[in-house]
């Protein structure tokens, strides 16, 4: 039976019963046998319509959306009309956009929660491991991005001493001793591994867990709700003031991105322990630096969310985006 059928099956069964009064004499219908009939109702003392309104509501509700499948396909395609510039919002993500100017900076900021762990994703510009590179901008397009950013530009690393998944493949497993590491699970929680961690990581998957992505980067700058003491001969020049680029975990699905803007006339840049701190004052539970520099690139919209011109972007080879699950017939 479909749900409109039983609906109206429903109705018509409470409309008879309500008209039966109209229809009988007087004592056709006892007041004890009145009271049996509604002490046998589901729901003690539910009143009749509420019952039909709410089982009504019940069976009209649009399911929820299917997860996204976990490998290399393109995010759905989001809604134009969903877009405003303050964020995004539908049923499964909601964005919201901010920015921030402090001493000299100019913070962009995203604010993501999601419903389902598949909405967080990586692609690669070819296959993963591969030299190829491509625009962030362009890879964000093909691959229907609400938001993206760039990741760790893992083709970049001429030793290849790092341990990099992709949307649950493989790339390479080599643990860098000098490197920190970021994994994100099947539940779309943010593991950090300072110094890459080989036992750490190694308890992490004998406690069931599956590593959907894996970035040797860093440096880590905060770790279960604890700011970390930055090393400071790490790499990518941790004290000059540099364009940054960082992602953190605020709660369950509940995500924040943000781009320190440099070399610019209205932003210098910052330091690790600068971008730490303000990670930690977000409320970030776990956050990680990725690669900044040029490669540092934000974009929301089909444009960038900053000052950065066509002209000026870096192909890098790799990008992790936040996707819709709402399909276009859903709109």
């Amino acid at each position: 039976m479909s749900n409109k059928t039983r609906i109206l099956c429903i109705t018509l069964a409470a409309i008879f019963i309500l008209s039966l009064p109209f229809y009988l004499s007087s004592g056709a219908l006892l007041d004890d046998e009145r009271n049996r009939l509604l002490d046998e109702m589901p729901g003690e003392g539910a009143d009749l319509m509420d019952l039909l309104v709410s089982s009504a509501k019940a069976e009209a509700a649009d399911p929820a959306p299917a997860p996204l499948p976990m490998d290399f396909s393109p995010g759905l395609k989001p809604n134009p009309a969903a877009f405003s510039e303050s964020g995004y919002q539908d049923a499964s993500i909601a964005l919201t956009l901010e920015t921030q100017s402090q001493e000299g900076v100019v913070w962009r900021i995203a604010y993501v929660t999601i419903s389902d762990p598949s909405q967080l994703r990586t692609a690669t510009a070819g296959k993963p491991g591969s030299t190829r590179v491509a625009l962030i901008s362009s890879m964000a397009e093909k691959f229907n991005a609400v938001v993206a950013i760039n990741a760790n530009y893992m083709a970049n690393d001429p030793e290849k001493t790092s341990f990099e998944y992709r949307m649950g493949e493989k790339v390479r497993a080599r643990y860098n001793k000098v490197k920190d590491l970021l994994i994100t699970d099947e539940n779309g929680d943010f593991h950090i591994f300072v110094q890459s961690g080989k036992e750490e990581v190694q308890g992490f998957l004998n406690a069931g867990h599956t590593i959907i992505n894996a970035f040797t980067f860093g440096p880590a700058l905060i770790k279960d709700s604890v700011l970390l003491d930055l090393d400071p001969n790490y790499s990518y020049n941790p004290h000059g003031r540099e364009p940054r680029m960082a992602i953190g975990q605020l709660d369950k699905l509940s995500y924040v991105i943000v781009l320190a803007e440099g070399r610019t006339q209205a932003s210098q840049g910052v330091t690790h322990i600068e971008l730490a701190d303000f990670m930690y004052a977000l409320g970030c539970r776990q956050a990680f630096n990725f690669d900044g520099g040029n490669s540092a690139t934000f974009i929301f919209n089909g444009g960038y969310y900053q000052d950065k011109s066509l002209s000026n972007e870096r192909a890098q080879s790799d990008m992790l985006y936040f996707a819709t699950l709402v399909a276009p017939e859903g709109w």
